[in-house]
């Protein structure tokens, strides 16, 4: 039996898989600290603000980042996705590379939810010790109806989502043999297809640091204007 020849292509540039491994700690300590409370809230905000900070620079990225980190790779159109699910996608699409149709809605799916929870953290009121920098920007009913969502709806679905994709990770490894934590760890994936490279190289690399940086400026200035 002839064994398919596989050849390594780099499908996760470096800032990309910094994003990811950081983003994952500082959501999942986010949560860990909202829970115990107390001193641990102090935590709390400042893992909101890395996640904040991430968030804001995988915008960025999402722009200028390697080829399979920008979002127009993995931006798919509702047909593709349902061609995607029928088992009917074309070669050229190169839909098992970077983002599935379905594992793209999953991401912009978290992203979108996690963006409501720094937006909503930003104004909350816990009514105890803790409040938002921007809570005296908005009124007692609206920080009280954004702190509803960020500890029930917000929280809960962001842990729902984490189990799915947990579980979609397992599934493909056990099921499909196809092991997705591999390329988001050395970068490259091993295909029997020719498909396009990300660039990840010195240049690449300090322009996401420099975008990094600015987006953590970005993030002091606004917490700070809060006072």
């Amino acid at each position: 039996m002839n064994q398919v020849q596989t050849t390594p292509v780099r499908v996760w540039d470096l800032p990309t898989r910094v994003f990811h491994w950081l983003l994952a700690a500082c959501v999942v300590g986010s949560i860990v600290t909202a829970h115990l409370g107390g001193n641990a809230m102090a935590w709390h905000l400042r893992l909101g603000y890395a996640v904040f900070t991430l968030l804001a620079f995988r915008l960025l990225w999402g722009v200028v980042g390697g080829r399979w980190s920008r979002f127009a790779s993995f931006a798919y159109a509702p047909a593709t996705v349902v061609r995607y699910w029928r088992g009917q996608s074309r070669a050229d699409e190169h839909h098992d590379v970077g983002h599935s149709p379905l594992g793209a809605l999953a991401v912009f799916a978290l992203l979108g939810l996690l963006a409501l929870q720094v937006g909503s953290g930003l104004f909350a009121d816990d009514e105890i010790a803790t409040t938002g920098p921007l809570n005296k920007f908005v009124s007692d009913a609206t920080a009280h109806l954004l702190t509803r969502w960020h500890k029930n709806v917000g929280q809960w679905s962001i842990v729902a989502l984490l189990l799915l994709h947990v579980g979609a990770i397992v599934f493909y490894a056990v099921v499909r043999r196809h092991h997705l934590l591999r390329p988001m760890l050395s970068g490259d994936k091993h295909l029997d297809v020719v498909a396009p490279a990300s660039a990840d190289n010195l240049r690449t690399r300090l322009l996401a640091a420099a975008l990094l940086a600015a987006c953590a400026g970005l993030v002091g200035w606004v917490v700070g204007w809060g006072g």
